[in-house]
């Protein structure tokens, strides 16, 4: 079993997260299978869901990434924020209508990850959207906070950011951040049923999206020539 699998349910390609933390070869693994479903399937819709039903995506695997800053070596750490980033910006640009169900916790990177989506769909009763940077110590560079406030309210993203609050399914519906919060038997059958009915053609998919997140893409583009110099102090 691989840390990321799909299959195709008539035009929708279901993708399942069987790793939790981004690292190096998770972030690569991810662009790999994506880069996949849209090359060789007829898919028009992606749902992206984990196979651990506490935890949807924890975000960056600290234990991997901390020691090699750590030891000074940051040219490991700076090709792998560079290919993070690129990882949100694909998924931020995919050219088919995007739904993250989120089966558990969706916490920093991963939190990042699901507002990269067209549509979200959230478990009840366990779960919650956080972003924990600020007891973390852990700075936002800017197109990540551009991707929050794309999904998520700006006072919201102030109060979440600032505070470390934890967001529930519940209030995630109650401020328009997700579509529906479902029980965990309800939860695939709904995002399922959402993406079928989304039966949208790739080109006009890929060209409505360029227009609507042109900005996060500016950000995104002066970022990268840096290898984003002042994350975690640098």
């Amino acid at each position: 079993m691989g840390m990321y699998e799909y299959r195709l349910d008539g035009q929708v390609a279901l993708l399942t997260m069987n790793e939790s933390k981004f690292n190096m070869s998770s972030v690569t693994e991810f662009l790999s299978v994506l880069k996949e479903i849209e090359k060789d399937t007829d898919a028009k819709a992606l749902i992206v869901r984990s196979s651990d039903e506490k935890i949807w995506s924890n975000g960056l695997d600290l234990d991997w990434l901390l020691p090699l800053i750590q030891k000074g070596e940051r040219s490991v750490a700076d090709a792998f924020t560079t290919k993070l980033t690129e990882l949100f910006k694909t998924m931020l640009f995919y050219p088919m209508i995007t739904v993250a169900a989120i089966t558990g916790h969706a916490f920093a990177g991963g939190a990042v990850l699901a507002c990269c989506f067209d549509f979200r769909f959230m478990r009840k009763g366990r779960g919650y959207l956080c972003f924990p940077e600020v007891d973390l110590g852990i700075p936002f560079i800017p197109s990540f906070t551009a991707l929050m406030k794309k999904a998520i309210p700006m006072d919201l993203v102030e109060d979440m950011q600032l505070t470390a609050r934890r967001l529930t399914a519940e209030e995630c519906e109650a401020r328009h951040v997700i579509v529906k919060a479902c029980t965990m038997d309800a939860l695939m059958s709904e995002a399922m049923s959402f993406a079928r009915g989304l039966n949208k053609e790739r080109p006009i998919v890929t060209k409505l999206k360029s227009g609507m997140h042109r900005d996060i893409l500016r950000i995104m583009e002066v970022e990268d020539p840096v290898a984003l110099k002042s994350w975690f102090g640098q």
